[in-house]
């Protein structure tokens, strides 16, 4: 191969994603179930190997190559506005009925839609939620389960700043494919990781203080919240986060992680907030995308989600100019990352099934076509105002301290 993923590690990575998925839904999977493999181009040869391992399950599976950068070019570049909000016939009723889905993330290109539009990609965004609701809805009734990955590419690599054997690497040991027994120690961290959210959502937390250099943010937990992470969702996954209250955001946000997003490369995004919505938002490039993106509708400006990574977890200390990995980054300060738009219902601590549109909006979930995560990587103190008055500090120096 090409790159230093072996046969074993492409074999591993495999059962990694399914334990992913499988973990993922709460509902079991059985024979019969539906399955969406979806990738990029170079993934291929993981694809394969994914099919037939679900097929040995028993599952009917479905595989779909993701646009190259050329077809999204001429899409969003020729596309008039009836075909960027086009939905394929048959569509919304496979959502309705997919069980899972595992998505390989192997893009050739990062910034190929750069001197495009934003809101011609908005508009497709926009008529695709409708799918997304569909999935929603599923996983909130545990019928459905969903994991995603990186498959390193020359181009990932690239924006990295590393050479494609060296970044293939790092993606091996943040997954733990390099371990003869990867599900052993996922299944490890999954209960480390119960540890901190149970001891988190035994407090009462009003509200939430992020300072940092760059950052002075008021974040607001909300009634009925949870703390969830390390589900099988992402693989690799080491956050814990909540959906907040978006209208209790204040003060200023600071993301020094640079982004890569439908195409276009953001860095040093700065965003104030005041009664729960960005009031100004700057970057040190790539601010014009910035700014329509918060704009493509009203929740845009409003975020739904606020995230934590503990170092102790997360054996990632590189900027990998991707977001799955680079909002799991551990390094010296750990992490945290807030995401502008969409929230997870799972976050409810009541039961998502019983969650209505109406339910959602009176608890301050966002409701967003969007979910932009932006990371800050800064030495951080986050403190918690309990209900009772007290503050108590529980993360610092990248460490939960609860």
């Amino acid at each position: 191969m090409a790159t230093y993923l072996t046969a074993d590690h492409l074999d591993r990575y495999a059962d990694v994603l399914i334990w992913g998925m499988l973990t993922a839904r709460t509902q079991r999977f059985r024979a019969g179930d539906i399955v969406l493999i979806r990738f990029d181009r170079p993934a291929l040869e993981l694809a394969e190997i994914l099919y037939g391992k679900l097929i040995d399950r028993g599952m009917h599976v479905i595989a779909r190559m993701n646009p190259t950068p050329r077809m999204e070019q001429d899409f969003f570049g020729k596309g008039r506005k009836r075909q960027l909000s086009f939905l394929p016939p048959g569509e919304s009723s496979l959502m309705e009925s997919l069980n899972g889905s595992i998505y390989l993330h192997a893009p050739d290109s990062l910034t190929h839609l750069r001197d495009v539009d934003s809101r011609k990609i908005g508009t497709a965004l926009v008529a695709r939620k409708k799918l997304r609701d569909i999935l929603v809805t599923r996983e909130e009734q545990g019928s459905y389960g969903w994991t995603l990955c990186v498959y390193p590419t020359k181009e990932l690599a690239r924006q990295a700043g590393m050479s494609l054997n060296r970044y293939t690497r790092r993606i091996v040991e943040a997954c733990f494919i390099d371990n003869p027994d990867p599900l052993a120690r996922w299944n490890e961290v999954y209960r480390e990781a119960i540890t901190v959210k149970r001891r988190l959502n035994s407090l009462d937390i009003t509200s939430l203080h992020i300072e940092s250099a760059g950052t002075d943010l008021v974040v607001t937990p909300g009634r009925q919240r949870k703390w969830i992470g390390v589900s099988g969702h992402n693989i690799p996954s080491f956050e814990i986060f909540l959906s907040p209250d978006w209208r209790g955001t204040s003060g200023v946000y600071f993301a020094d992680q640079p982004s890569f997003r439908s195409g276009n490369y953001v860095r040093g995004a700065r965003l104030e907030f005041e009664k729960g919505r960005v009031r100004s938002a700057t970057a040190e490039e790539g601010q014009d995308f910035l700014q329509k993106q918060i704009r493509l509708d009203p929740g845009a400006r409003r975020i739904g989600e606020f995230s934590l990574t503990d170092r102790r977890f997360s054996p990632i200390d590189t900027f990998m100019a991707d977001t799955l990995f680079d909002e799991n980054y551990g390094g010296r300060y750990g992490n945290c990352h807030i995401a502008l738009g969409a929230s997870y219902s799972d976050t409810y601590a009541g039961d998502p099934a019983e969650l209505t549109r109406e339910r959602k909006r009176s608890l301050g979930f966002n409701e967003s076509a969007i979910h932009w995560d932006l990371v800050n990587t800064e030495k951080k103190t986050v403190t918690a105002r309990l209900a009772s008055g007290k503050h108590m500090i529980i993360y610092e120096k990248g460490v939960f301290t609860v």
